[in-house]
């Protein structure tokens, strides 16, 4: 099995911090790699990435010992099993509003009786047909994989208890823009409605003994970790904004004196 930091770090319950990239740039997922990130999350439900930019970058992520999770355009089976087939080691599926959908989204990542994933050998999980053979494969692959599912609707909200038992999913995240649009507060999700279903939902993951994650800033980092939250991540363009506030105000207070 390749290193996978996140997974090593879930299983211990520690957090686990990545950085999301919606651009193709395998150079940027090496540079997070060495600059201390333990994953990188490919965005292909935002971003501009292709299906051969995930598996490059997946490759990078590999390459230079940092977990690769793609973001498929959407939670049907196909999108799901293509982010698969590039070599990432999970993925973070958007829109799981019921139990079924839940169920759905792990018979996508894993293979079985009722797994609706396409069994390809010679693919780069497969390592090219040369990880020795099928059932080494498979087996090899469904112990390695991380199933994250995104709660980030008010139907999600409602069906939370439900979700929380289906079985083969890692994280439940919480997805605080899409939430605030769906409760009436598009962009707002300290809107009082949407914080409270937040918290409300959090707690609920908790109690029942599993992993909750969150995406966080350099400022809300701290409290998203106290809320226990062990998959967090942030964003090209938020770390890039806070080095320039940050290199800028240094400079400018440096040229006062």
């Amino acid at each position: 099995m390749k290193c996978n930091p996140l997974q090593e770090k879930l299983l211990r319950g520690k957090p686990a911090f990545g950085c999301s990239i919606m651009f193709p740039c395998p150079q940027l997922v090496e540079m997070l790699a060495h600059a201390g990130f333990d994953w990188v999350l490919l965005d292909c439900e935002h971003g501009s990435l292709s299906l051969a930019d995930v598996e490059v970058m997946a490759m990078a992520a590999d390459a230079s010992g940092i977990t690769a999770i793609g973001r498929p355009e959407s939670n049907r089976p196909e999108h799901i099993a293509r982010i698969m087939d590039r070599g990432v080691s999970g993925v973070q599926i958007p829109h799981i509003n019921t139990a079924e959908d839940a169920r759905r989204a792990v018979a996508s990542v894993k293979f079985g009786p009722r797994s609706l994933r396409g069994l390809a050998q010679g693919t780069r999980p497969d390592k090219w047909g040369f990880s020795g053979g099928g059932p080494v494969f498979t087996e090899i692959a469904n112990r390695a994989s991380t199933v994250i599912v995104q709660l980030e609707h008010q139907e999600a909200i409602d069906n939370v208890d439900e979700i929380l038992k289906v079985p083969g999913i890692d994280v439940f995240f919480i997805g605080p823009s899409d939430l605030s649009q769906s409760l009436g507060h598009p962009g707002n999700p300290k809107a009082e409605p949407v914080a409270r279903a937040i918290d409300q939902t959090m707690a609920k993951i908790v109690a029942a003994g599993k992993l909750p994650g969150m995406p966080a800033t350099t400022e809300t980092v701290c409290e998203a970790i106290k809320r226990g939250n062990r998959y967090i991540y942030t964003h090209v363009p938020k770390l890039i904004g806070s080095a320039v506030a940050g290199f800028r105000k240094a400079a400018e207070q440096g040229c006062d004196k």
